[in-house]
């Protein structure tokens, strides 16, 4: 393994009913946990949504409303997946993007708190875009030499994206093969939040990327416009976004 892990690195992938984060529901979701002493251990499960599966959605991914009207809702297996990435680091392909911000929203959701401070997070995809700019399946075949059998399978997606990091560790002599030199080589842009709504300034100070404040300091915005704060708790932003808000807004009043 060209990997050095320090501690436990959860490779994962979602199928969803949509690539909306702060609406859509998975539907299946593989993780693959690779320990330190290179040992694995991969879990699969379909999940009820609790709503219909967009037929465009089923068409890419081949999971219908019919095949999870049986399976056990994200409430029910969320204590299982919080077990398993607990004390680990995260990856994926397109992983901070989406599947980590999509998985936050649903853990907290169910009441299940999400605290990105104690992940690193490393995406294959960024690693690829910036070396060789295609799709997994393009990396898989150039990094692994392979062809990606079902594609849009959680659990051959999340096999493949863990073999497609291993083989760009080993590929590149200018990528680092632990997993927080790694995590920074991963990210586009440092954000307080999963989807980009609050920056920082060179300050390392929070700031809004959006809106009529975008580039203001959001605890100083706070401060002049506490209005501000309640509008954006009613507005439709991602719960782990509205979580960094409320925690700013707290710490403003002081």
């Amino acid at each position: 393994m060209n990997l050095k892990l320090h501690k436990p690195l959860c490779i994962f992938d979602l199928e969803t009913t949509g690539t909306n984060i702060g609406k859509d529901r998975i539907v299946e979701i593989c993780i693959l946990k690779v320990n330190p002493d290179a040992s694995r251990e991969s879990r699969t499960w379909r999940v009820n949504p609790e709503m219909s599966i967009p037929k465009e959605s089923s068409e890419i991914h081949g999971i219908y409303d019919e095949d999870v009207k049986d399976a056990p809702t994200f409430k029910e297996i969320a204590s299982k997946i919080m077990e398993m990435i607990t004390g680990s680091d995260l990856g994926g392909f397109n992983s901070n993007r989406f599947d980590v911000p999509l998985l936050a929203e649903e853990l907290l959701r169910v009441g299940m708190d999400f605290d990105l401070s104690k992940f690193k997070l490393v995406d294959a995809q960024t690693i690829f875009h910036k070396k060789e700019p295609r799709n997994l399946g393009a990396a898989y075949q150039f990094y692994c030499g392979k062809t990606l059998e079902n594609a849009h399978s959680a659990e051959a997606d999340v096999m493949a994206t863990f073999e497609v990091l291993d083989a760009q560790v080993g590929k590149y002599d200018d990528i680092p093969n632990e997993i927080s030199p790694l995590s920074e080589f991963t990210f586009h842009n440092k954000n307080a939040d999963l989807a980009g709504f609050i920056g920082y300034n060179e300050k390392m100070e929070e700031v809004f990327n959006f809106g009529k404040y975008k580039g203001q300091g959001v605890k100083a915005v706070f401060q002049k416009d506490l209005g501000y704060f309640g509008w954006l708790q009613n507005a439709d932003f991602p719960l782990y976004t509205k979580k960094v808000f409320t925690k700013i807004q707290l710490s403003a009043k002081f």
